[in-house]
């Protein structure tokens, strides 16, 4: 297949290619639907909004990004150009505010077609508490995190030119989908640079073997030794038949936010490293383990045209430290750093290639992992901040994320940014296998943890888990 209706087609990316595996075995079809909205406390000009997400639509290329299949079964994506763009409108002012939530939760929750149709629903809402504005679903083939809430503010952006005028600037341009996607397809091909990467994470798999901890402390990785007759098994089947998810947020408030941001200004140091540490910590201490493995992501969007071509980019690696009870917090930390510029200069690699060669390495079966949960730090947040912020000062913003009802793996952490400041941190869970009193527990201690640490960072790792 070298066109589909007109349209060239592209083999799938390898950031892709984890996501379609999820959902080829996820009973449910809608695990890789991500649906969000974003409303703000003003009454809205319907048909001007209306006009700037189609106008949004048509500068996003991968949004308009469709999926085909040869008679081989190979997979292919392709930009179609002559997509009909259709925006909803939903009434729901009317409603029950946790109606019009559950109403949403629904929506995200109903799988798309996969093959020639659009892989998005956008409606624009008016809820009951006079929030108006707009909700979001798209599948994660085509949009992750990042190019979502850059979508969202380059639709605000163009909706608050058309009102305000040349006082707030008409945004940038987006870059090219299919230019960044050439480019990436031309280093899966193999160069030297993915010659380097290979080796950089090849090296670091066979270096030794990591082990399995969890929320829940060594109750799996004991039954798993139990089950292997091996009393030194250290990986961990961590799967269910059961992928029915919810979410779980916590919300942490403006003021000791900024306590974390000025910590790792002040120490030239990641949120995300701050938080791997904490997140860590408390696997050290439910586990009494030194030796920790969580999943990272990494956004790889270090260029502009990176930044603003959409798609989905993220990929995900097992991240792996040893830190000492006797080690200081700020020691902790500084090895994440360390090891997190390495992964970022080596994060192009195949994530599938990554778990291939692990599995094959240390023998593996199939579902045996080190890892029980993952974590993403998002570090934009969906608000405008550009010129003219004063037209849009003391306007109310809220954000909300829908649950799709599905999770593939046991337990995803994402933190980001409220647009009215503060965190979000958000659990995605297995509603089988974690409950949600767990998940308070593990937000409290997560934050015992990190405050106590920055409070004084020379503490030892071992005196901030005595003290939580």
């Amino acid at each position: 297949m070298k066109t589909r209706k007109g349209n060239k087609v592209y083999p799938l990316t390898s950031a892709q290619k984890l996501h379609y595996y999820s959902m080829k075995y996820c009973p449910k079809k809608q695990v890789l639907n991500i649906g969000s909205g974003l409303t703000i406390q003003v009454e809205l000009e319907w048909e001007t909004l209306k006009e700037c997400i189609k106008e949004a639509v048509m500068r996003c290329e991968a949004l308009r990004v469709q999926f085909a299949e040869d008679k081989e079964g190979n997979v292919y994506q392709y930009v179609a150009k002559d997509q009909e763009i259709n925006v909803e409108h939903f009434d729901f002012s009317h409603w029950k505010a946790e109606d019009a939530h559950e109403k949403m939760t629904e929506w995200t929750s109903t799988p798309f077609e996969l093959y020639d149709t659009p892989m998005y629903q956008i409606v624009m809402i008016k809820m009951p508490d006079q929030f108006h504005g707009v909700y979001m679903k798209v599948n994660h083939l085509i949009m992750d995190a990042q190019s979502l809430i850059v979508f969202m503010k380059d639709v605000m952006e163009l909706y608050s030119h058309k009102v305000y005028g040349d006082e707030v600037p008409m945004p940038k341009e987006m870059s090219s989908y299919i230019a960044q996607l050439e480019k990436d397809l031309a280093y899966e091909e193999g160069n030297k640079s993915s010659a380097k990467d290979r080796e950089f994470f090849e090296t670091l798999i066979t270096s030794s073997e990591p082990i399995f901890t969890d929320i829940h402390g060594r109750g799996k990785l004991e039954a798993e030794r139990e089950r292997c007759g091996n009393p030194n098994q250290r990986a961990v089947i961590n799967t269910s038949d059961n992928v029915d998810a919810n979410l779980a947020n916590f919300e942490l408030e403006e003021e000791p936010t900024e306590r974390l941001l000025k910590f790792c200004e002040e120490h030239h140091v990641s949120l995300t490293c701050l938080l791997l540490m904490g997140l860590r910590t408390y696997l050290q201490k439910e586990n009494n383990e030194d030796d920790i493995s969580v999943s990272t992501t990494i956004a790889r969007r270090a260029t502009l045209m990176e930044k603003r071509c959409g798609g989905t980019r993220i990929h995900s690696f097992p991240f792996r430290t040893i830190v000492s009870r006797e080690d200081t917090f700020l020691e902790g930390i500084f090895k994440i750093r360390d090891m997190q510029n390495q992964y970022f200069r080596h994060a192009n690699y195949s994530p599938s290639e990554y778990y291939a060669f692990r599995k094959q390495h240390y023998g593996l079966e199939n579902g045996q992992t080190y890892e029980a949960m993952a974590l993403t730090y998002q570090p934009l947040a969906m608000r405008y901040e550009g010129p003219g912020l004063e037209k849009l000062d003391g306007i109310q913003f809220d954000t909300r994320r829908y649950s799709n009802s599905a999770c593939a793996h046991t337990l995803y952490l994402t933190v980001s940014h409220r647009p009215t400041g503060g965190l979000d941190f958000c659990f995605e869970h297995q509603t089988g296998v974690v409950t949600y009193e767990k998940l308070q527990e593990v937000y409290f201690y997560l934050c015992r943890i990190l405050f106590h640490g920055i409070e004084d960072c020379n503490r030892t790792v071992g005196e901030v888990i005595d003290w939580s």
